[in-house]
């Protein structure tokens, strides 16, 4: 590994990011200046207050202007908060010659047809899959499919646009739908894949080197099997036996490597059934939302100082984790329309193992639920010595939580 680099790093993340204070509060107690780069849009680019903005969309014109602004102040890293920087920050950390991901790499980690295809060809255990035009027959996709299966958008993140279909049927109608999603996004294909039964888990891993360090690896205790697919637990340590967390490490390390990933954070989906580990995605970035908040390793370090240290090279090591139970809830949207008010947070507080809850929706402002949007009302985090405790002190937290959401209203017409 090579040395301590210059104490400055690019954060690239979206304006919409939960992820960019907890970065802040790592490198301010590492004594590291943090410069972060958001996607704002055009028109609003010239009129931003982010530190360096930029047009995630040109990334010709956002790379250059990373690399300009680099070149005028010394950085030792440049790092992708969430799914929208990834891909910039391998672009602009090659034209500087700085450690990190290729942008091959990224790109992979990115477009899911090429994860499917680069799976495929490392022999990584994976579903079947189909790659149609968002303007195909969706009633001859129908005919040369086997249920059930699963929709998914080829770039879209956070389970956005995700659907299993049972029939013919449910295909037709649910490709259709995500077409209408798909209209405003620049994603013009989908995957249809084969739907794999089985737990679901979530793997939180650095790479240094090519090296996997596993950080933790989540339980999902909430069966997803659809229609939608709205994340909503995540308890770590798994509750799994040790031979089936055996070999999802090393189904993530496979994967991994099949893409290409050698630097930095690494989130890995997979499920686990009586054939083993199944490779659902993996990402190169960290846990989403505020659910890195479970995460404690050493003396109380958290995932962004880790990930910070092995960025710079600060003598990153994979101290082990805090040996207690964690978990976070992610609040899901009830029903779509306009949030009112939010009541029974302090009793929601008050239950033991629990830390903290977060609402994170603002009152006045639309709620999309899947397979539309791609939020969540808030977060609920608890702690505690045992996986199934934790569990159900998030459950009952949820419980008490109460959302007024009524019907937006809709616009008067015109006489």
């Amino acid at each position: 590994m090579s040395g301590p680099r210059p104490r400055r790093v690019v954060l690239l993340a979206s304006s919409r990011s939960y992820r960019n204070q907890a970065f802040l509060d790592a490198a301010r107690g590492l004594g590291v200046e943090v410069v972060t780069g958001e996607d704002v849009p055009l028109p609003l680019l010239q009129r931003s207050d982010a530190s360096l903005p930029l047009d995630y969309r040109d990334l010709v014109k956002s790379t250059e202007a990373v690399v300009a602004y680099a070149e005028r102040n010394p950085v030792g890293a440049i790092l992708g908060v969430d799914d929208s920087g990834t891909l910039l920050a391998a672009r602009a950390g090659a034209a500087l010659g700085l450690p990190g991901n290729s942008p091959d790499a990224a790109e992979a980690a990115r477009h899911k047809p090429t994860m499917r295809r680069r799976f495929q060809e490392a022999g990584v255990p994976q579903p079947r899959y189909r790659l149609y035009r968002v303007d195909h027959d969706p009633v001859g996709i129908a005919r040369e499919t086997v249920f059930p299966c699963v929709l998914k958008p080829t770039t879209l993140s956070g389970s956005r646009g995700v659907m299993r279909a049972d029939s013919p049927d449910e295909l037709v109608g649910r490709f259709r739908r995500l077409a209408r999603i798909l209209a405003t996004e620049r994603c013009d294909e989908v995957l249809v894949e084969e739907y794999v039964p089985g737990v679901e888990v979530a793997l939180e891993g650095l790479l240094d080197a090519g090296h996997l360090h596993v950080l933790a690896l989540f339980d999902k205790p909430d069966p997803l099997e659809g229609p939608f697919f709205e994340e909503t637990l995540y308890v770590t340590p798994s509750r799994l036996p040790a031979h089936a967390q055996g070999r999802i490490r090393e189904a993530a390390g496979r994967a991994a490597e099949a893409l290409g990933l050698r630097e930095g954070p690494v989130h890995a989906e997979l499920r686990w059934n009586a054939d083993g580990a199944w490779l659902v995605e993996v990402a190169g970035r960290s846990i989403g939302g505020l659910c890195s908040r479970t995460l404690r390793f050493g003396v109380g370090a958290s995932l962004e100082e880790l990930i910070l240290r092995q960025a710079l090279g600060l003598g990153f090591e994979a101290v082990p984790r805090d040996a207690r139970s964690a978990g976070v809830l992610m609040v899901p949207i009830p029903r779509a329309g306009m949030l009112r008010s939010v009541r029974g947070i302090d009793e929601a507080r008050s239950v033991p193992l629990v830390e903290d809850v977060e609402i994170t929706a603002r009152t006045g402002y639309p709620l999309v639920p899947l397979p539309e949007g791609d939020s969540y009302l808030g977060f609920v985090f608890a702690r505690g010595e045992h996986p199934a405790a934790v569990e159900a002190a998030l459950r009952e937290a949820h419980a008490r939580l109460r959302f007024d959401v009524v019907p937006e209203l809709a616009p008067a017409r015109r006489p």
